[in-house]
């Protein structure tokens, strides 16, 4: 083999676990794979970590131990997701976006490839040490930001359902009312999706009353699921007592009254004022 400069390997090297967040490649690996000594893996691992740290792309883990190595996690600084998330609360607050019923149109922000990445990694952040198995979200809309948060954590990704699917195989169904229309719906679940004993990171789109989030709380203790952690783009300001507790969103809705309402979006107060 042809002798790889240090500026090819590095490059190649940060591609590669930029492509993998979240898993862990041994020392060994890349050895074999550039025909490298540990100790020149090692000093070139040191300049790539303090690289991310300097600009803020992330962070390069070494991990110890017989199954250790080095990982990338798309860690954002919590200054640098309040600036991103309150740029998209100045975009999506006035009257434009206003549906009735106190919702608020913003498809075209769930849609963006780069948006939904820059929100899955603030929310990855925020629960890599609980170490989840899998992102569980609820079909459709939360998919987006679900998925790259899920890719992020580098777990797979788990989709609720309002019917069950015959290409899944038998499923375990419930009933669960919903926050925001008070009406009986469905959810269901293959089970095959799902192992007992693992931890789910439940991620949706929008929190009103809690009815669609709980009802996955309730989905995940049929499978004997430990649920870690709940998290939204946007959860309202109304009515303040959920039917769900910890939850966090990166964005609170507030709708004016009087003759010509508006709607007002801020960052949640966990990214404003440091506290998780």
């Amino acid at each position: 083999m042809e002798k790889i400069r240090r500026n090819e390997r590095m490059s190649a090297m940060m591609k590669i676990l930029a492509d993998h967040p979240n898993q862990i490649f041994t020392l060994s690996h890349f050895c074999d794979l550039f025909g490298a000594a540990k100790s020149t893996m090692s000093e070139d691992i040191d300049i790539l970590r303090d690289v991310c740290k300097t600009f803020g792309l992330g962070e390069l883990e070494t991990v110890t131990g017989a199954a250790g190595g080095v990982r990338y996690r798309a860690r954002i600084a919590r200054e640098d997701a309040f600036a991103y998330v309150n740029g998209l609360c100045e975009n999506l607050s006035g009257t434009e976006r206003l549906l009735p019923g106190g919702f608020l149109y913003y498809s075209d922000v769930l849609s963006s490839p780069e948006i939904t990445h820059r929100m899955g990694g603030i929310l990855a952040t925020e629960y890599f040490d609980a170490e989840p198995d899998f992102v569980l979200t609820m079909e459709t809309k939360g998919i987006p930001v679900a998925l790259t948060t899920a890719h992020a954590l580098g777990v797979p990704l788990v989709i609720a359902r309002h019917n069950s699917r015959v290409y899944e195989g038998s499923a375990v169904n419930i009933n669960y009312v919903s926050g925001s229309s008070g009406n009986i719906q469905t959810m269901s679940l293959a089970r095959r999706s799902v192992r007992e004993g693992q931890r789910a990171l439940i991620v949706d789109d929008f929190l009103k009353g809690g009815g669609t989030a709980k009802g996955m709380v309730d989905l995940m203790r049929e499978f004997s699921v430990e649920v870690i952690g709940m998290a939204f783009v946007m959860e309202t300001a109304t009515p303040t007592r959920k039917r769900v507790q910890n939850a966090k969103s990166l964005m609170t809705l507030e709708i004016t009254g009087g003759d010509e309402p508006e709607a007002i979006v801020r960052p949640a107060a966990w990214l404003s004022d440091g506290k998780a």
